[in-house]
């Protein structure tokens, strides 16, 4: 039977002679796929690299790009720049080396320090030690002036005004809050009042705004002991600590800031001038004892009832 010769046979279509050359490559194979709706089917990206291969091949080629480098080195000089101006700044107002001078404490000094807070009248020597113009660290001298005890000491002032508030049925976290707040902000008063009376009265002293600081700080150890005293032993016992606590703060205060703060004579300060400067210096050493008593009586007073 011969074969009947149909359109539509499968056999009808005849493939390609493969004797002769092509005239053009058939790449018809290499093109993507389509979908129904003629779009592109996912597998291939716009660069020509498969979707879905190594995912750092982009990156690579914006290293790659010279520009897209220099541009990310000068990015890196800019913030190392800029992280070198903040460092800066910092330095000139807390610096750290000098700040880890005011911590270099240890269990010995702390111990002696609080005796000599509570109990300053028997000593005899409160002079600050010198190593070749630099002062000995507070654990190699019980006179130099630290950050460790305020800071704790702050510490332990709050935590006991929450039990005082507490055990009188008065606790709440806006009540705490103001009591740190409250003893804080009185501390950054003193020391920016003391400065700037130094300042304007030009006298020149050794001390400086952490050595302020450390001993506006010390009357936190007498706010802790008199609030113990108020709680342990009622109002008779706040007043008895409160009478001892002050009395042993301002001797303590009169005699460290009387070797601290030190009389400058200007080149045009002559005469009176000249004579008037140590009591002035006085004056100031005796104004800041005495606020002492009447900063922890504000913030002791309503702790107690």
């Amino acid at each position: 039977l011969s074969t009947v010769y149909h359109p539509y046979h499968p056999r009808a279509r005849a493939g390609p002679h493969t004797g002769d050359p092509l005239l053009f490559a058939d790449t018809s194979s290499a093109a993507p796929p389509m979908n129904n709706q003629g779009y592109y089917t996912p597998g291939y990206s716009i660069g020509g690299a498969p979707v879905g291969g190594p995912a750092d091949a982009g990156v690579n080629n914006l290293f790659a790009d010279p520009i897209a480098s220099a541009a990310m080195m000068y990015g890196s000089s800019l913030a190392n720049q800029g992280k070198e101006i903040v460092n800066k700044e910092i330095s000139r107002y807390v610096s750290v080396n000098k700040l880890k001078y005011f911590f270099a404490v240890d269990s010995k000094y702390v111990m002696k320090k609080l005796l000599l807070l509570v109990f300053p009248y028997t000593h005899q020597d409160w002079e600050v030690r010198y190593h070749r113009d630099t002062p000995l660290t507070p654990r190699h001298d019980v006179n130099a002036p630290d950050l460790y005890i305020p800071s704790m000491a702050f510490i332990t002032y709050i935590l006991l005004a929450g039990m005082a508030l507490g055990i009188q049925k008065r606790f709440s976290p806006e009540v705490l809050g103001l009591c740190a707040s409250t003893a804080l902000v009185w501390v950054v008063i003193e020391v920016l009042v003391m400065l700037l009376c130094l300042y304007i009265l030009s006298l020149h002293s050794d001390l400086s705004i952490f050595d302020l600081f450390a001993y506006s700080g010390y009357k936190y150890v007498g706010m802790i002991f008199t609030v113990l005293g108020g709680l342990l032993f009622g109002s008779d016992g706040y007043f008895v600590a409160l009478t001892w606590s002050s009395c042993a703060l301002m001797f303590f205060i009169v005699r460290s800031l009387k070797m601290k703060i030190l009389s400058s004579l200007s080149h045009d300060s002559m005469g009176a001038g000249a004579t008037a400067k140590p009591r002035l210096r006085l004056y100031i050493t005796v104004a800041t004892a005495a606020f002492q008593p009447l900063i922890i009586y504000w913030l002791t007073s309503h702790l107690v009832r």
